[in-house]
């Protein structure tokens, strides 16, 4: 799979590569899906995305990112079957979603239950700050979409005087589940199924 170019910059960063990749894993998207993405900012999951989904909207409620999601887009050729939307969830999200993904945290109380509404089957949400982890872990389990709760940091290595040394990214919380969490294979939120990361 081509790697995803960010030429036009959002000026917030992108959920970083690795992330993504754990963010994919769960969400499972297939062609027959429809991804709603709530908080595209540069469109780098966005992108990820529109290659395995059948269909994409995407929200973005800063008009200066969702011009940032739309100019990547374009320079990876991934606009096709993606439906930008200048809105702040829960207002513009489909009612037919298979999957969603919150990429921020403003208003995800609302967003989740919009998610239990309209019966959301995966559900993923992306938090750097540990309170809010908390809390959203929180509104997850009211709302019976916890499935796994997810910590992981990533570091990279740079070069120090001739040697490796590491510079590490924010740890980040990754909450999964969805409306029918029953059936999740993940092994539950004790780390012990197999879905975890390795």
């Amino acid at each position: 799979m081509a790697q995803v170019s960010l030429p036009h910059d959002a000026k917030a960063g992108p959920t970083k590569r690795e992330v993504r990749a754990v963010l994919l894993d769960r969400l499972d998207l297939g062609p027959a899906d429809h991804f709603a993405e709530v908080g595209s900012c540069t469109g780098a999951v966005t992108v990820e995305a529109a290659r395995r989904a059948g269909r994409v909207t995407a929200l973005e409620r800063k008009p200066d990112r969702l011009e940032t999601t739309r100019k990547n887009l374009a320079a990876n050729d991934a606009a096709d079957g993606v439906t930008l939307r200048a809105a702040e969830a829960p207002e513009g999200l489909p009612d037919d979603a298979d999957a969603l993904f919150l990429g921020g945290s403003r208003n995800y109380g609302a967003v989740l239950d919009r998610a239990v509404e309209t019966g959301v089957d995966r559900v993923v949400m992306n938090v750097s700050r540990l309170e809010v982890a908390g809390a959203a872990t929180e509104a997850f389990r009211e709302r019976d979409l916890l499935a796994e709760v997810v910590q992981f940091q990533v570091s990279h290595g740079y070069d120090l005087a001739g040697a490796t040394s590491f510079d590490a990214d924010n740890p980040v919380y990754m909450l999964v589940g969805g409306v029918d969490v029953s059936d999740d294979e993940s092994g539950g939120t004790d780390g012990s199924g197999d879905g975890g990361p390795q």
